[in-house]
């Protein structure tokens, strides 16, 4: 089973280049961040006619997430648990295939200090629980999205310019340590300790152009998950193409 992960950065701005890249990919689930849409205006049609089921978790104008399946999408829960009062659509899980596929996108926190900082902590332990519980079901979970993490020095073309950050500060990172050490896996540094595999690339100062980039889009598995892993890649081409969101697909193969 092939699975994505994908910042879109705006549905109705992206469409065309989504519908391309699912036919090439054929994955079998795509996960998507900023889909900035909500559920019922979500396009939909031309994305089922591929053949995918969809969910969505959606918020005008900002965030929202979605799941596109070839497979039945059974017991979808919308929004990360452990604070009802939270109206930011960043969370949705659900199982396909066997597989607890959860789909995130994280808060960016930027300024340092401040409340969008505070709010990116408290998701992230938030997240920490849920990952824990998620552990205690001993299936195959997969927790993958926009973390907003960078989560070492080689994840960084320069990571000196990110110092103080949200994205790389330190209680960030310690905050992402936790989640991982509670028995997960980052699946691309599993199989490709290799500097320079990148998933974001700002559209400011020809970021792309210098490969001025982060890694910052993950996949994190449960030991089940993990047993699974065959591949895990980034389509690091669909940055250069018509159009492109800052943010480009990563993917895993499980063995399932």
């Amino acid at each position: 089973m092939k699975i994505a992960s994908f910042n879109i950065n705006g549905i109705k701005a992206r469409q065309p280049g989504l519908l391309e890249w699912l036919k090439e990919s054929d994955v079998d689930v795509a996960l998507l961040q900023e889909i900035k849409s909500m559920d019922e205006t979500f396009p939909r049609e031309a994305i089922e006619d591929l053949g995918y089921n969809i969910e969505t978790h959606g918020q005008k104008s900002f965030n929202g997430v979605a799941i596109l399946s070839k497979f039945p999408i059974e017991d979808v829960v919308r929004g990360l648990p452990g604070d009802e009062s939270d109206e930011q659509a960043r969370w949705i899980e659900a199982t396909i295939n066997t597989v607890r596929i959860c789909c995130l996108y994280l808060p960016n926190g930027n300024p340092v200090p401040g409340p969008k900082f505070d709010y990116k902590l408290a998701w992230m332990a938030r997240l920490h629980s849920h990952a824990q519980a998620l552990l205690e079901s001993e299936e195959s979970v997969v927790m993958a999205g926009d973390y907003n993490i960078i989560p070492q020095p080689e994840d960084a073309h320069q990571p000196e310019d990110w110092e103080g950050d949200a994205l790389y500060c330190p209680e960030s990172l310690s905050a992402f340590r936790k989640v991982l050490n509670l028995g997960y896996t980052d699946a691309l540094r599993a199989l490709n300790p290799a500097p320079l595999t990148y998933t974001f690339w700002d559209f400011q100062a020809g970021a792309w152009n210098r490969n001025n980039g982060i890694r910052i889009d993950h996949f994190l598995l449960s030991p089940q998950a993990a047993d699974k892993l065959k591949t895990c890649d980034i389509d690091r081409h669909m940055r250069g193409r018509e159009k492109p969101s800052d943010h480009v697909p990563i993917w895993i193969e499980l063995e399932v």
